[in-house]
């Protein structure tokens, strides 16, 4: 019976269906909404266009090239491509259990302009300006955030998900009780991403608020200034509230609770803000934020590197054949790569 409502739920609204599925696979709040504000603009789009009587699943490719027309005087063709995006991918989603028969948008997708810049120009900055950038934020929980971003590329959900088992680090002088989990062993100064970690899934005993989104697991390399900022941190690092010992606390409010992908983003749009690098309305191509920091990252050490395929690795983008290629050699081949190409953050 159950499996019934549901079909029926997926006939009725099947905007709903796929957003609620979406909550199901560990989707953020964030990307559940910005899927729900496209694809219900979508579906008001089609009831205008075909008077009240047209639904997603009656559509044919002309009426979503039409949709992605109606787009085009308003937004910049990257959004226009991120809208399309988001329509293809509900639609290829329906059609794999079954809802639909087809995808209207695939073939739309395929042919549309190839000016769309789905990757675009971000603001260009160099290492001596994020150097300068690093040395203003004095708080030590928000400058270990941001030069954990900076010196290992990771997502802010990635971030906040991390436990202190992940970091495998020798402080000189210091003393932190912390067992690291078994994939460390033998990797000192190492942080470990995984890739299981989910919203609404319990980890280490904790039920996560975000979201992984790695390809593969990867044990990233500490070099020296993250390890300097990390002890920083964990000098003064509160006692936490989570069996799970969370590696970056929250210290204002929520004293001793995991850190929050929302109050990362402040941390990084305030800090930005003060440089004249982020206008509220501004787009991914003026605003510094964390993945801009992804960016950053993935910019200046595939240049300094040559080594796509371990920028890759490094990122959790790459496939298990590739992971293994990698990790088969950790101690010669990434790390060495990593350390002699990393760019230095630090003043001394």
């Amino acid at each position: 019976m159950a499996s019934d409502t549901r079909s029926d739920d997926a006939t009725d609204d099947p905007i709903g269906y796929f957003l609620e599925d979406q909550r199901y696979h560990g989707r953020s709040d964030r990307t559940v909404e910005a899927y729900e504000r496209v694809l219900r603009s979508f579906e008001t789009f089609l009831h205008e266009r075909g008077g009240g009587t047209v639904v997603p699943a009656d559509v044919g490719r002309r009426d979503c090239m039409a949709w992605v027309h109606s787009l085009r005087g308003d937004h910049a063709e990257s959004t226009v491509a991120t809208y399309a995006s988001y329509v293809h991918r509900f639609y290829d989603y329906m059609v794999q259990i079954g809802v639909f028969e087809s995808n209207p948008m695939a073939l739309v997708v395929e042919e549309m302009d190839e000016s769309i810049d789905t990757d675009p120009t971000r603001r260009e900055l160099s290492v001596a300006e994020m150097r300068t950038f690093v040395a203003t934020i004095g708080h030590p929980l928000e400058r270990a955030v941001v030069v954990t971003l900076l010196k290992t590329g990771m997502r802010v959900g990635e971030l906040c998900n991390l436990d202190r088992r992940d970091l495998n680090v020798s402080f000189e002088g210091l003393t932190f009780e912390s067992d690291p989990r078994a994939e460390l062993e033998g990797r000192p100064q190492s942080l470990y991403v995984g890739d299981e970690p989910a919203r609404g899934t319990t980890i280490n005993g904790e039920r996560r608020t975000a979201s992984n989104k790695r390809k593969r697991s990867t044990v990233i390399p500490v070099d020296d200034e993250l390890r300097r900022t990390l002890c920083e941190w964990l000098a003064v690092r509160p006692d936490p509230v989570s069996p799970a010992e969370p590696l970056f606390l929250d210290t204002g409010e929520s004293w001793g609770t995991r850190l929050q992908p929302s109050e990362v983003r402040y941390v990084v749009r305030r800090h930005a803000s003060r440089h004249g690098w982020y206008r509220t309305g501004g787009g991914a191509t003026e605003n510094v934020t964390p993945h801009y920091f992804r960016h950053f990252f993935t910019t200046h050490l595939r240049d300094r590197t040559g080594e796509r395929g371990i920028v890759k690795y490094l990122r959790g983008d790459v496939a298990s054949d590739v992971i293994d290629t990698y990790t088969h050699n950790w101690g010669d081949r990434v790390r060495t790569v990593y350390e002699r190409h990393v760019y230095s953050l630090l003043r001394e």
